[in-house]
């Protein structure tokens, strides 16, 4: 299904206000992106290991259950290559 776009038309009017939307939200994003390397920058001044603090917040992030199974094949995989 193709819109024909005009200047003037609707659908012109309706593309363009959602160019804007997403101009927006791709400015909030650069700015939260910049406060999140404010906080790192912060906990690195305060002796915090930064790619410890990335991991605990990736760890997090995840599904507990799916977490755990991870954390299993792990267990077994080091098992398996004696660094246990």
């Amino acid at each position: 299904m193709t819109i024909h776009i005009t200047e003037a038309g609707a659908a012109g009017q309706e593309l363009k206000q959602f160019v804007e939307r997403v101009e927006r939200l791709e400015e909030d994003k650069r700015a939260i992106l910049g406060d999140i390397r404010d906080v790192y920058a912060e906990m690195k001044g305060r002796g915090f290991d930064i790619k410890a603090v990335r991991e605990i917040v990736k760890i997090r992030r995840q599904d507990h259950a799916q977490r755990k199974e991870m954390e299993a094949i792990l267990d077994l995989y080091k098992a398996a290559l004696n660094m246990t």
